[in-house]
C-alpha cells in the first residue's frame, strides 16, 4: 500500500492540476503545425478549452464550499470534452499526428479528469 500523501497546500501540489497543464502542453505543441488559416480558428479554440481545465482546477481549489468546489470541477472535466472533441476534429481534417496526441489524451484523460480525483488518489501511476 502507497504511503500516505500529504495534503495540498497549493494547486500546484494536486496531481490532477500536473497532468491537466501536461495536456496544454502538448495541446500547444500539437497546434503549432496547424495551417496558418487555423491560427485564429481550430487552433486557438483548442487552446482555449485545454487551459480551461487546469485553470478550472486552480480556481476551484481556493473555493470554500463542496459545491462550489465540484462546479469548478465538472467546467474542467466539461471543458476537458471540449478538448476531446477539437482532436476528433483535427483529426478528421488531417492536421498533424493524432495518434500520438491520442495516446497522450488517454493517460490524461485516465489520471487528470476531475471527476476522477478519488481514481488517482488510489492509481500510483498518474
Amino acid at each position: 500500500m502507497p504511503a500516505p500523501r500529504a495534503a495540498a497546500r497549493t494547486f500546484q501540489d494536486l496531481v490532477v492540476w500536473r497532468k491537466a497543464h501536461e495536456l496544454v502542453l502538448a495541446v500547444y505543441s500539437f497546434t503549432a503545425d496547424f495551417p496558418k488559416q487555423e491560427t485564429y480558428g481550430l487552433a486557438l479554440q483548442m487552446r482555449r478549452a485545454a487551459v480551461s481545465v487546469p485553470a478550472n482546477i486552480a480556481e476551484g481549489f481556493r473555493r470554500r464550499g463542496k459545491a462550489d468546489k465540484a462546479r469548478y470541477m465538472n467546467m474542467a472535466e466539461a471543458s476537458l470534452e471540449e478538448s476531446r472533441y477539437y482532436l476528433i476534429l483535427a483529426k478528421d481534417l488531417g492536421y498533424g499526428d493524432t495518434a500520438v496526441s491520442q495516446l497522450h489524451w488517454k493517460k490524461s484523460a485516465a489520471c487528470s479528469t476531475p471527476m476522477c480525483l478519488p481514481f488517482w488518489l488510489r492509481t500510483p501511476d498518474c
